[in-house]
């Protein structure tokens, strides 16, 4: 097979180089373009990111091709028409980093609930008295899961190896989570007035955009703490300062912020095309939420492992291995 990867950095190269060496590859760090498409004119297999229009205009430029493996969860930078028409196979990654994610969701509930960033703080300056410090334990304490996919499942069973109680609410509740994890099912407001403790792990869509919000926020116990690694958006963020200023919460913790509007994959925070149009750092340093003492904020940064990246590039392997052999994997068309 004649393989053309585009969008990639020397590390990815390396892999796909001994994972594939009976193949004909050609690598390219720019997005595949009607500029460079000229570089794969031979191609039967591309694999690039979200950042390369696959349109008709740039596709018909590739006589031979069979197989797109888009190393993204999305598919929406290609015409599906035009490759259903033409019988190209799509293959995207459809997850990755669920232990990752999870994990750091688990760090963020720690940090706050035994004040680690301001014990840290307070030890550099040669400050060892523990005033303001005290903590609290995490068993026995309920933690409310909004979204029960692979990472909100994950973060279920961290919970209960801490012994957490925990209740959870989602689209399609599934009986055996309820005997396997020991989930109690809840709706929504009862969810927020149970929890210590809320995780959000729901993704962007016109149903979960401010799911938290000036109506709702008021039903959390008054004390309780909420997590958001999923999307800014999910909270409304005045609502969000709103219960801060009340007590209603005692703490937030944050991987993602409501002005994060153009992200659509947490690979893009890794390139240089969404940084042209995406100032994360002077959002983050203009967000009021920056200035309080009880709030914490990750730079969208819970993706962001050595495992996570890697699992896209060997699921994209693996996708054109299965193609290869006549048994596709991970088609979306």
């Amino acid at each position: 097979m004649n393989i053309a990867f585009f969008e990639t950095e020397d590390w990815e190269q390396a892999v796909f180089k001994k994972a594939l060496p009976d193949h004909t590859l050609s690598f390219s760090h720019e997005p595949l373009t009607a500029e460079t498409v000229s570089h794969a004119v031979e191609a039967d297999v591309i694999s690039s990111f979200i950042y390369s229009p696959l349109t008709s205009a740039v596709l018909s430029h590739l006589p031979n091709l069979k197989l797109i493996a888009t190393r993204s969860t999305g598919y929406d930078h290609m015409d599906l028409s035009y490759c259903r028409k033409k019988e190209i196979t799509i293959c995207n990654v459809p997850a990755y980093g669920v232990n990752t994610i999870a994990e750091h969701t688990f760090a963020l509930i720690l940090a706050l609930s035994r004040n680690i960033i301001p014990s840290v703080e307070r030890t550099r300056k040669g400050n060892f008295r523990l005033e303001g410090l005290r903590g609290f334990e995490l068993a026995g304490k309920t933690l409310g899961v909004v979204g029960l996919g692979r990472i909100g499942t994950r973060v279920v069973e961290l919970a209960k190896a801490f012994q957490m109680h925990v209740i959870a609410t989602t689209r399609h509740a599934d009986p055996k989570k309820t005997g396997e994890h020991g989930i109690t099912f809840v709706d929504f407001p009862t969810l927020l007035q149970s929890s210590d403790i809320v995780s959000l792990h729901v993704p962007l869509a016109p149903q979960t955009r401010h799911l938290i919000n000036k109506e709702n926020i008021h039903l959390m116990k008054k004390g309780s703490y909420l997590i958001n690694t999923a999307r800014g958006a999910v909270v409304e963020t005045e609502a969000m300062l709103w219960a801060l200023a009340q007590g209603i919460l005692a703490g937030v913790a944050l991987d993602v912020l409501e002005e994060e509007y153009a992200l659509k994959e947490e690979r893009q925070l890794l390139t240089n095309e969404f940084l042209k149009t995406c100032d994360l750092k002077a959002q983050l340093f203009n967000h009021i939420l920056l200035t309080k003492e009880n709030v914490i904020v990750t730079p969208h940064n819970a993706f962001n492992s050595e495992e996570a990246l890697q699992e896209i590039v060997h699921t994209t392997i693996e996708n054109i291995h299965a193609f290869i052999v006549g048994k596709p994997e991970n088609v979306v068309l």
